[in-house]
């Protein structure tokens, strides 16, 4: 329905627009489901319904998302969409056992609990920016990603922080 409306300038019922509109169509995409061969395939599907942009699951498992972004470009999928990679910073260890183990088709490798694990309780917070600062700039190097969105899931305050360091400012 959006898509002709922004394509055909013409609503569900038939009817023709009086004004120009200006959408842009957004979808989610899990790289990290199951079965993993198919998420490919489930964004050109998306690509082919009009999406204009994506926005991933948060990405922790670089590896795992780089190997989905192959798949996107050997398809031509990174041309016709923005890519937008999730990211998001932990707090604590707890905060990322849970992701791992209750938080369906969440990736998160054992490596991220054990850095943070191997920092005192009351750094683990800045552990976490710096992770996802890290991520950010691994991503970066990941051809076929326009860009980021940040979650910081009820920590929204460190958003600032995470665009600094990650060297974000000035916007464009």
């Amino acid at each position: 329905m959006v898509k002709d409306m922004r394509d055909e300038k013409k609503f569900q019922c038939g009817d023709k627009m009086t004004v120009e509109p200006c959408l842009f169509i957004g979808a989610a995409a899990n790289p990290f489901a199951d079965p993993f061969e198919f998420r490919v395939i489930c964004l050109a599907k998306k690509v082919a319904a009009g999406a204009d942009f994506i926005q991933t699951q948060i990405v922790y498992n670089v590896d795992k998302f780089a190997e989905w972004m192959k798949g996107v470009r050997e398809r031509g999928l990174h041309e016709k969409v923005k890519i937008l990679a999730g990211v998001a910073p932990i707090k604590s260890v707890g905060a990322a056992r849970y992701m791992k183990t209750e938080v369906p088709e969440m990736d998160v490798p054992d490596e991220i609990i054990e850095r943070l694990r191997g920092v005192p309780k009351e750094q683990a917070s800045k552990e976490g920016i710096k992770f996802c600062v890290d991520i950010i700039n691994w991503i970066r190097e990941i051809e076929g990603v326009a860009g980021i969105h940040i979650m910081a899931i009820e920590w929204e305050e460190a958003v600032p922080e995470i665009v600094e360091k990650a060297g974000l400012l000035p916007r464009p």
